[in-house]
């Protein structure tokens, strides 16, 4: 009678192993059948389950759909942007991974549009009053419609938009899943110059002359006068690379945002930006953005004015009374910039 029973119930296991045997089966074969009949997009490591809420695709969604013919040229190029950007952080990853995991205070340039699902890193001297106008604009819930009839100045008021550090680390990595990030870049030392002309040769910016100008010249003027250790107004190209390029520079902390490198403001390497918009192509690619998002027809990026911008030939000239050794300092201080986002050595560098 025990045997008989000892047989039924290692009967009654043998029939339960095999039941729960074939059930992880079944449910494996309708996950597969599911998968073979999902479209493509369903698939994609960088696009949402679900839909947004306006009833449509998303902007993340939008660039990730395989069936956007209208935009495929695009979508390609911007790709391929993705694609330059990987590999240069994986071939210098010794470089650049030594910053291990961001923190909230990493993520201050990276501006928050809830309604549209978006991030934005904005990079100073790459358009970014006007990109931070046009975010306004799209913020604003019909507050604004005309990006330039907001004043520069407004522009860059904190509270006006909302940055990714200001939120929950839940909240921050549930926005760098399933927003669309996407950054503006520069020949970086076309950037450079810019800075340099904006911050050190115009007379309103008095206080980036009392602050930077003043300790520029100190350090790197011989004999200079009171009145320039005091105004730090008339800071020289080479004087300003001198400073840059000065190890002490280093050890005082992070460089400013206007000469900071693309690397350390929106750390590229550590976060997956879906678009790289580019200075030179500025408009194309913002408003390829704007379509992306859905208000290409009632928003256009404003123009900007051509005749004021710096170009290389300018560059190369403030470039040419730079030392050999100072340029090869100041390559290897951008030198992430140009690689990830495939900006050529300049000829006028003295590399050798």
């Amino acid at each position: 009678m025990k045997q008989t029973l000892s047989e039924l119930m290692r009967m009654s296991r043998i029939c339960r192993m095999v039941f729960a045997t074939c059930l992880g089966s079944f449910i494996l074969v309708i996950f597969y059948f599911q998968s073979m009949f999902q479209p493509v997009m369903r698939r994609n490591p960088f696009v949402v389950d679900g839909c947004c809420r306006k009833g449509s695709r998303n902007a993340l969604q939008e660039l990730y759909n395989p069936m956007q013919a209208e935009l495929s040229g695009a979508a390609v190029l911007h790709q391929t942007r993705r694609d330059q950007v990987v590999d240069a952080c994986r071939v210098y990853s010794a470089s650049s991974r030594k910053r291990r995991v961001l923190t909230p205070g990493d993520l201050k340039h990276l501006v928050v549009d809830e309604d549209h699902e978006l991030i934005y890193c904005y990079v100073p001297k790459v358009a970014c009053t006007n990109w931070k106008r046009v975010m306004m604009v799209l913020t604003g819930r019909g507050k604004y419609s005309d990006p330039m009839d907001i004043p520069s100045n407004e522009a860059h008021i904190p509270s006006n938009l909302k940055t990714l550090n200001q939120y929950s680390i839940a909240e921050i990595n549930h926005r760098l899943k399933n927003y669309l990030k996407f950054l503006f870049v520069r020949e970086p030392f076309e950037r450079l110059v810019s800075a340099y002309r904006n911050k050190f040769t115009l007379k309103y910016n008095s206080s980036f002359h009392k602050r930077f100008g003043t300790r520029i010249i100190r350090r790197y003027r011989k004999n200079a006068t009171q009145d320039a250790l005091f105004n730090g107004a008339d800071v020289k190209f080479k004087e300003f690379v001198e400073y840059l390029v000065d190890p002490a520079t280093q050890r005082d902390g992070p460089l400013n945002e206007h000469w900071q490198s693309v690397y350390q403001l929106c750390h590229p390497c550590h976060i997956h930006y879906d678009l790289v918009g580019k200075y030179e192509t500025l408009e194309e690619d913002a408003n390829y953005v704007l379509r992306l998002v859905g208000v290409g027809d009632s928003l256009r990026f404003p123009s900007y004015a051509k005749s004021t911008r710096t170009t290389d030939a300018m560059t190369a000239q403030f470039f040419s009374n730079i030392s050999t050794q100072q340029q090869i300092q100041l390559y290897q201080l951008y030198k992430l910039d140009f690689l990830m986002f495939n900006y050529s050595t300049p000829s006028y560098l003295r590399l050798d």
